[in-house]
């Protein structure tokens, strides 16, 4: 068992994270997004304990952070979409997926020996101060046990990863609340998942888009399809709950509902909602229990929700 390290966001406990991920450790911390697991990306210590802390299975490739568009560049081939999309939505919750340069540096298990490499440039300054004390780019999945659901609170990644991993960083800021939109630009612009950034905000920039529906070999990060569920069962699209529902409603219509993802209907509040509410759900049902999520329109940041209900109640992986 790992002596789990708490840190503050001063300038000394953030140097004395990126020590500790320099010297090969993994360290969580709060993005805009969700919470990070991270390890420098070029340490292949550091990137097996990464695996070892998530029980994640080694052929699902990491995402890396950058703390600028510079640090990026170094990483993978720019092309004139990918510049695009770097110039108008970074710093912020869009992950790109490029060709890796071969002289990036990484550790091959960051890309589970793929030749592509999905990087981020979060707009968290806890985040971009933390990578820059590192010095190089942080590989970081999100900040939870494998498969289960994803961390956007301290309190939530001390449940699940204190003991199993060397430090977190306390500051519960994860504004946006659902990962990252990954967005393939190797070829045409493909959405390996949606996230905190609309489709309707990316169409508007580089046109028509297309989607990955799968099944497939997984080639970038959140392509899993069971993944973010609680212990118990989870249905989705549920309007009239049964008995031995714990009913998360979303919009006024739920009249009844023990959570709500939010009462008036607004999917900004819902993104931020959701793991908050799976978590919550799950601490009220009992062993037969199911959580059951009440219709979420399929519009804007209503995708990205969808997609994580679906996986959250798709079989799980054994």
């Amino acid at each position: 068992m790992t002596t789990t390290r708490h840190f503050d966001v001063s300038d000394s406990a953030i140097e004395a994270a990126a020590r500790l991920m320099r010297n090969g450790e993994v360290v969580a911390f709060p993005t805009e997004t969700v919470y990070g697991l991270g390890a420098d990306a070029s340490s292949p210590a550091g990137i097996e304990r990464i695996y070892e802390a998530k029980g994640r299975p080694r052929h699902n490739p990491l995402i890396i952070h950058v703390s600028d568009v510079e640090m990026a560049r170094r990483m993978a081939h720019f092309n004139p979409e990918a510049e695009l999309a770097a110039a108008s939505f970074w710093p912020g919750p869009l992950t790109l997926l490029l060709p890796k340069r071969e002289d990036a540096g990484l550790a091959t298990a960051v890309t589970a020996g793929m030749k592509n490499v999905a990087i981020r440039f979060p707009s968290s300054s806890v985040a971009q101060r933390l990578i820059r004390a590192v010095g190089f780019p942080v590989a970081a999945p999100s900040a939870n046990r494998s498969g289960k659901v994803t961390s956007t609170r301290f309190v939530e990644v001390v449940r699940q990863l204190d003991g199993r991993i060397s430090g977190i960083v306390e500051e519960d800021i994860c504004d946006h609340g659902l990962e990252s939109t990954i967005l393939s630009l190797v070829g045409s612009p493909i959405i390996l998942r949606h996230g905190s950034v609309p489709r309707e905000a990316l169409e508007a920039l580089l046109g028509p888009i297309d989607e990955d529906t799968g099944p497939q070999k997984v080639s970038a990060p959140g392509q899993l399809k069971s993944h973010y569920a609680p212990e118990a069962a989870v249905q989705m699209n549920v309007d009239r709950p049964a008995a031995n529902m714990v009913w998360v409603g979303f919009g006024p219509e739920c009249e009844g509902c023990q959570l709500t993802l939010s009462s008036s209907g607004d999917l900004q509040e819902a993104a931020r909602n959701l793991y908050t509410a799976m978590s919550e759900a799950d601490a009220l049902a009992g062993a037969s229990d199911v959580v059951a999520f009440a219709p979420v329109p399929l519009i804007g940041l209503g995708r990205a929700i969808n997609d994580r209900l679906r996986r959250a109640a798709a079989p799980r992986c054994a």
